[in-house]
């Protein structure tokens, strides 16, 4: 597989999931009513990620994901491939969406890759560019779990975050080159103690890894809880950014902002596909602060991008592509 090379400034990124492509959603569908074979789910799967991964080269992102076209949940997926999770009831999350809650009944054990396929998959055919491994955080696990054995937020929470080790450390052998642990949970409790122990959880996760550490945090009160996390064993934070109108922004000066940065320019709940312009000025606006060099920011969406239309998810991505180009020429004086 020939190498890629990933631009030193503004490369361009997704944050994980992907508009859930045909054969998706029917190996889902078919996986649901029982009527499908291991095999036949992955052959269909398969087929799904070659589309996510033909849009992102299309469009022209740098690091890739493998679209999360098997999850039909970030958390019920990994909670039924683990020992120790039973099935739950349908819980509304917003609007019209739920979810099936899963139960902790039991102490969480690894028993098998939960998504190593997938990556494997994604990567075999992504020319050359980086995949990022992405898993939900164990925060996230438990605050959207109910949690019928242990009754002790903190050894659940670093149980989870073992088993996440686990995980993690099937690729690494792999050679990943990025790992990026999703909290969205964590913005929902901006308290100290929450993020101290959100962040003795990622010490456990990512003890020691050599790969690219990336924990990504959406959609809530970020700036409550960035004086809390700054300090976490992280290379890079992914945020929100885009939908709260760049509220953030000042809050990274106010802080001393220095580590690598997710930044998310593109509204993944919004039909408005953002133009060129558009993003470009948002990268500007935050060169203009001066706190971090184009070497350590990333250009991504704010979040997963399953929720939109998949004509829609590859325009806004061919869109920031463009912008971060335009950037780099102005910024750090590349092509």
């Amino acid at each position: 597989m020939a190498a890629y090379t990933v631009p030193k400034a503004f490369p361009t990124t997704v944050v994980g999931s992907y508009p859930k492509l045909p054969s998706a959603r029917e190996a889902l569908r078919r996986q649901r009513k029982g009527g499908i074979s291991e095999e036949e789910f992955k052959k269909l799967v398969r087929e799904a990620i070659r589309g996510v991964i033909e849009d992102y080269i299309w469009a022209g992102v740098d690091i890739l994901s493998d679209g999360e076209q098997s999850r039909e949940d970030m958390v019920v997926y990994f909670a039924e491939r683990l020992r120790g999770y039973a099935p739950g009831e349908w819980v509304r999350i917003f609007d019209n969406v739920y979810f099936r809650k899963p139960i902790i009944v039991d102490k969480v054990e690894w028993v098998s890759p939960m998504a190593l396929d997938d990556w494997e998959y994604a990567r075999s055919i992504s020319g050359g560019r980086p995949v990022k491994v992405i898993l939900t955080g164990p925060y996230t696990m438990l605050e959207w779990s109910f949690d019928l054995h242990y009754g002790d937020r903190r050894e659940a929470i670093l149980d989870l975050a073992r088993v996440i080790r686990r995980e993690v450390d099937e690729y690494l052998a792999k050679g990943a080159e990025y790992v990026q642990i999703d909290e969205p949970a964590l913005s929902t409790r901006p308290w100290r103690e929450e993020a101290e122990l959100a962040g003795e959880a990622l010490e456990v996760i990512f003890r020691g890894v050599s790969a690219k550490r990336i924990v990504h945090i959406c959609f809530g009160r970020i700036e409550r809880i960035l004086p809390y996390i700054l300090d976490y064993p992280v290379d890079q934070f992914d945020l929100e950014f885009k939908n709260s109108d760049f509220r953030l922004l000042p809050y990274l000066k106010e802080y001393g902002y220095d580590k690598e940065l997710g930044y998310g320019v593109v509204d993944v709940h919004s039909l408005q596909v953002e133009s060129v312009e558009e993003i470009k000025k948002a990268i500007d606006d935050l060169m203009k602060l001066d706190i971090i060099g184009p070497e350590k920011v990333y250009i991504d969406p704010d979040c997963g991008l399953k929720r939109l239309p998949r004509e829609i998810a590859r325009e806004k991505l061919k869109n920031m592509v463009e912008a971060a180009r335009l950037a780099r020429r102005e910024w750090a004086g590349e092509e």
